[in-house]
Order: C-alpha cells, then sequence, then structure tokens
C-alpha cells in the first residue's frame, strides 16, 4: 500500500506533492534536509544505505547555491572484494557472517527463497544458497 501511496503521489503536481511526501511519505526527507542545511559549502553528503524515495522533492536550489556533492550507491564490492573474500570464507568466521545466516536453501529454489527474504518471511534476515 505504501509503493501505491508513493508512487501516485509522484503524478500529483509538485505543489501538492511536496507538502504529502514530507509529512506522510515512505522515506522522510528530514534526515537528508537536515544534512543538506548543516553541511558546509561545497561540502559532500553521503546517504548510506538503501534510500527508495521515488518522488520525494528535493531542494536542488538549496544544493546548488551550496556546491553540495551528494554521493550514494550500492557498496563497491570489486574495490574490496581481493581483502574480504579470505575472511568470509575463512572456516573460524573471523567476521561472524555465519551467524547473519536465518536459512539454507538449495540453489535450485532461489526465486522461493528471494520471495522470503523480500516479505522477511519465517525471520529471514539473511537466505544462503546452497548449490
Amino acid at each position: 500500500a505504501a509503493k501505491i501511496a508513493q508512487t501516485l503521489t509522484g503524478l500529483l503536481p509538485d505543489a501538492v506533492a511536496a507538502p504529502l511526501m514530507s509529512h506522510a511519505g515512505v522515506d522522510r526527507l528530514a534526515a537528508l534536509n537536515q544534512a543538506i542545511d548543516a553541511v558546509r559549502r561545497g561540502g559532500v553528503i553521503s546517504v548510506i544505505g538503501v534510500y527508495g524515495g521515488m518522488t520525494d522533492p528535493m531542494p536542488m536550489l538549496r544544493m546548488f547555491d551550496k556546491g553540495i556533492t551528494l554521493r550514494m550507491g550500492q557498496a563497491h564490492v570489486r574495490r574490496w572484494i581481493s581483502r574480504l573474500m579470505p575472511l568470509v570464507t575463512d572456516d573460524s568466521d573471523p567476521l561472524g557472517v555465519m551467524d547473519l545466516t536465518t536459512h539454507r536453501m538449495p540453489l535450485e529454489e532461489a526465486p522461493k527463497a528471494y520471495e522470503m527474504f523480500q516479505k522477511k518471511a519465517n525471520g529471514a534476515v539473511k537466505i544462503l544458497l546452497q548449490p
């Protein structure tokens, strides 16, 4: 329901959508607006985690005026893979990654596993697909 509301709000004129999204939106902009206000001119704001706002009104003029650099995106896995892979595959589990696994499923059941993960069904946090 929230996704539908967010999508429909995106179809509204900006003057109507902006107040709706700032007060009732799925991804409220309060933290981002606070960061924009707090960052120095020419500063950098980094958005961590997954941000799903598809229709959120951005204060582009304020950002332009301050010369802000906005950084976000997926983790750059290839950059760290050679350093992390030995730690992840180490049987002694020095990073504690095995504690994150809540379910193990055969690779053939990957579609079911992805659906389970997406819905957080049965307490799914991390599902390990086994070949």
